[in-house]
């Protein structure tokens, strides 16, 4: 869950730190107190777009969340986007300087993509543009997806599998489509480029050696020249030569050496000296012995060289490539000369394919719509509660043009909000407030089997006010049972129903305006709601009508537990 908000130099706010609880966080303030600034920070922190007028002139704006995290599930999910719970927490931050920003992890700089997959896992947030979502088919059926549970997924898993399987046997036929002229120009091309290959007769490591040969011989007369030069320095001909003079050392010291002990071991050491330069000598020697620096050599060697590198070019990087290449022109060569047979057999194949696909998709329709019915009894129960009491709501199936990884389904939510209205798609029908509940209730009929452990609803209040508004809280309620929720409101029945409120105030300066947050104490929560309820003027009958309001929500609550 969320556990703690820190936002610094942020559109209204110059610095305020937010700790959160569990159960029903509810947030309230004056029009224009920078209530959405904090839903804004929060999406700014998990890869949001950057506006402009939130940063504050051309200092540094930070904003980090702090998310307790316990379920194994989670850090499990965690894990696999290479993301370690750290002592049970996870930070995420955003630093924006200068038009710049850094996304961090735990300290380790992000990309935004990567913080908004994250976030996936960790937060749900419900704002005007996640309600707009749920007017589109593709979300309407992730959400009946995700209401079918494993039953729905062991089907779509299945389906996915042999859609990809038929779309690759068809990409392959596709590819296949060519005229008479073109097969046997493909053929005649590629016969070229496998005779090229096979006639080099290359092998593996050939051009490592020829590198090396070719380095010997580029540089055949340097090479002769230091051999002559090191051969005479260390041997026993020259006047000065390494051999000649430890020779004549080594005699001097035989020569006295029966005088000290001492002088025999360095004797000794000598003759192992002259030994070893002797053997060096012997095999410089040979080596120049072998020397052949031919021009026939080093332009065979050449040519050789060109031809591989030539062949690297064209087919690959290394010696490995090119062999892989051959094989790859020899079973494309040898599929053009069974083009008939061998499209017949793609064709047998895409057959089977996609009478597998068919199945498998009509299987996936039939439980859908299986789950559709449950879908939509739960749905109006739950629309009921949310003062929808006689809406009609249903799921209308129709098939899409092609096969998807999803099936052919296409899903339509259909409702009728008033008795004797006709059901109409749910995009032609319900305003924005009604949008908002509807989305309430959806979310409440997850929530025992949704693992995001946060969720925010930010208007979900608009449109509302008396029973619904009240029925609105009951809602955030319940949901906040299994769910830390954390919702923005201007509406006295839903703050009242608050396990954890606070206010939002705004300060006017004389060149700036900041806004604050901070917890209520229960009294501070009261006299808030008071204010709701009343406007600017707190009454003796606004302040009580407040604490029932309160105690109501507190007996209600304590129903649910």
């Amino acid at each position: 869950m969320l556990r703690n908000l820190h936002i610094r130099n942020l559109a209204l706010i110059r610095e305020v730190d937010v700790d959160f609880q569990e159960g029903l966080n509810i947030l309230t303030g004056e029009t224009g107190s920078g209530k959405s600034i904090l839903i804004d920070s929060i999406g700014l922190a998990l890869g949001g777009r950057v506006q402009r007028d939130l940063t504050r002139g051309s200092g540094t704006s930070l904003t980090e969340l702090v998310f307790e995290v316990k379920n194994a599930d989670t850090v499990r999910a965690l894990k696999e986007l290479d993301v370690d719970v750290e002592e049970g927490a996870v930070l995420i931050s955003r630093k924006i300087q200068d038009g710049r920003s850094v996304i961090r992890i735990n300290g380790e700089t992000r990309t935004a993509s990567e913080v908004r997959e994250c976030a996936k896992i960790l937060i749900d947030i419900h704002g005007q543009s996640e309600h707009q979502k749920l007017l589109r088919s593709d979300r309407q059926l992730e959400l009946l997806d995700e209401f079918g549970g494993r039953e729905v997924a062991a089907y779509k898993e299945k389906t996915a599998a042999l859609w990809k399987e038929w779309s690759a046997v068809r990409k392959e036929l596709g590819g296949e489509e060519m005229s008479e002229e073109e097969r046997l120009r493909r053929m005649s091309f590629l016969q070229f480029e496998i005779d090229e290959i096979r006639e080099a007769a290359i092998a593996e490591g050939e051009d490592e050696e020829l590198e090396k040969a070719y380095r010997r011989l580029s540089n055949a007369r340097k090479i002769a020249e230091a051999v002559e030069e090191v051969h005479a320095a260390t041997g026993y001909e020259g006047s000065g030569s390494a051999g000649e003079e430890i020779g004549r050392a080594l005699k001097k010291l035989d020569a006295v050496s029966g005088y000290d002990s001492d002088l025999e071991n360095f004797a000794s050491q000598l003759a192992e000296i002259e030994s070893l330069l002797n053997d060096f000598n012997r095999d410089l020697s040979a080596y120049a012995s072998d020397l052949s620096f031919g021009a026939d050599s080093f332009e065979e060697t050449e040519s050789r060289l060109n031809l591989i590198n030539r062949l690297k070019a064209k087919y690959g990087r290394t010696i490995a490539d090119i062999m892989e290449s051959l094989r790859q022109k020899e079973e494309e060569l040898a599929r053009l000369e069974d083009y008939e047979e061998n499209r017949e057999r793609l064709k047998k194949k895409l057959e089977v394919t996609e009478e597998a696909l068919r199945t498998a998709s009509a299987e996936l329709t039939e439980e859908r719509k299986k789950c559709a019915v449950k879908f939509a009894e739960k749905a109006v129960r739950e629309f009921a509660d949310l003062n929808f009491a006689r809406a009609d709501f249903s799921v209308e199936f129709s098939e899409t043009a092609d096969y998807t990884a999803d099936g052919r389904d296409h899903v339509e939510f259909v409702i009728a909000t008033n008795p004797g209205d006709r059901p109409r798609p749910l995009r032609q029908v319900v305003s924005g407030g009604e949008l908002s509940r509807l989305m309430l209730g959806i979310r409440t009929m997850f929530a025992g089997s949704d693992p995001t452990e946060t969720i925010i609803f930010d208007e979900v209040d608009t449109g509302i006010s008396g029973r619904t508004a009240q029925k609105a809280a009951e809602k955030l309620a319940q949901l906040s049972r299994t769910h830390q929720v954390i919702c923005i409101s201007h509406l006295p029945q839903i703050a009242a129903m608050a396990d954890t409120h606070y206010g939002i105030t705004k300060e006017i300066g004389t060149d700036s305006a900041i806004t604050n947050i901070q917890a209520l104490s229960e009294e501070h929560s009261v006299r808030e709601l008071a204010r709701l309820i009343g406007g600017a003027e707190i009454t003796v009958n606004t302040l009580e009508s407040a604490g029932e309001m309160k105690e109501m929500c507190r007996q209600y609550k304590q129903s649910i537990l």
